[in-house]
């Protein structure tokens, strides 16, 4: 049997106004109809359908999850009372899954990443569920670099090739860096030997359960509570909160001996600013994007327009700007500097005049 476990507890504050509080970018449509959590569910069918699958999320989006995804199973919904990083959040999915099927697969995923093609992606989880079943292993999905990208981590393989993937290559890996600085990631590149780590995991829910035994012993020891409860809203706050915040690759993928990697290219990209969604989304010949609005441009190139009060957003004489406006608010900004909304909401949660607007 495998599983999903779905990560969907982001604030999402760099697409911020889209973006709030009450409806961070996990739940909202920034691609499409579908919402970012609806993607990445129903892709995964032939993998592990709606049924078998958990979602991970703030206690307070609950509601929002149960209504965009009805067909999840009730006690398949995690709701976290505190945030915790993303150990805790793993820990917590295997403990609720170890009941059902020690030996069964769990692949965990971030819910707020765009696959452009989804068939390949399948088939390298398979490829990965193949490998962590036949190797008792942590596996992890690697992304072939196109790039020098400083805003990654990587992971570096071995030479070794393994053997239990469905005919694709895996290897063990050697270690994991951080974001590197430019010439570093530029070495990497040149090597051949790293990949982007894709915050993707693959693996048999009994060899992750020991892990955490292994090298978290403290959320280990949470974890086996849990494991021997009902499973409440109540028991899942008290282990959030007896939890330290730590994050799995730091807690465990980085300690564990038998880590393996599938590198892969399924066109990856884990939206992570409104220049990413100006990336992909689709263009005029101008290269200007429009997403959920009405826009007109003038002598303008490789603008971003959303807006979601039906007005018509009119450009003259613009470049690699952003607009992005809601019913209350609007942000305006060149797509070089998206990085700086994340900056931007921490300066308006500042004034308490303004925190309605988050």
């Amino acid at each position: 049997m495998t599983y999903a476990v779905i990560m969907a507890g982001g604030a999402g504050t760099r697409f911020w106004p889209k973006s709030r509080v009450s409806r961070p970018k996990q739940f909202v449509s920034l691609f499409g109809e579908q919402t970012m959590i609806q993607k990445t569910i129903y892709r995964l069918k032939g993998f592990a359908d709606p049924e078998n699958t958990v979602v991970v999320t703030n206690e307070s989006y609950i509601p929002i999850v149960q209504k965009q995804v009805p067909e999840l199973k009730h006690q398949f919904i995690i709701g976290e009372k505190v945030a915790r990083n993303t150990a805790p959040c793993v820990a917590a999915a295997a403990a609720l899954l170890y009941e059902k099927d020690p030996d069964a697969v769990m692949a965990v995923l971030p819910a707020d990443h765009e696959i452009g093609n989804p068939e390949e992606f399948l088939s390298v989880l398979r490829s990965a569920a193949e490998l962590a079943s036949a190797r008792d292993s942590l596996v992890t999905i690697g992304i072939q670099p196109n790039r020098p990208e400083t805003g990654y981590g990587y992971i570096r393989r071995k030479e070794e090739e393994l053997s239990g993937t469905g005919g694709r290559k895996g290897y063990p890996v050697m270690n994991f860096t951080e974001k590197p600085d430019q010439e570093t990631a530029e070495s990497f590149l040149a090597s051949g030997d790293y990949y982007w780590n894709s915050g993707m995991f693959i693996w048999k829910v009994s060899v992750i359960v020991e892990a955490f035994k292994t090298h978290l012993p403290e959320i280990y020891a949470g974890m086996e509570k849990l494991m021997n409860s009902e499973k409440s809203q109540q028991d899942m706050d008290g282990f959030y909160l007896g939890c330290p915040s730590i994050s799995i690759d730091y807690g465990i993928m980085e300690k564990a001996e038998k880590v393996d990697v599938i590198p892969a290219e399924f066109g990856w990209n884990d939206v992570g600013s409104w220049t990413a969604v100006h990336e992909l989304s689709e263009k005029d010949e101008n290269l200007n994007a429009v997403g959920s609005a009405r826009a007109v441009f003038l002598d303008s190139r490789s603008n971003l327009v959303h807006s979601e009060s039906g007005k018509l957003i009119a450009l003259v004489g613009m470049e690699n700007i952003a607009v992005i406006e809601t019913d209350d608010a609007v942000l305006v900004l060149p797509l070089e500097q998206a990085q700086s909304v994340k900056e931007l909401y921490e300066e308006i949660k500042k004034d308490p005049d303004k925190k309605g607007f988050l």
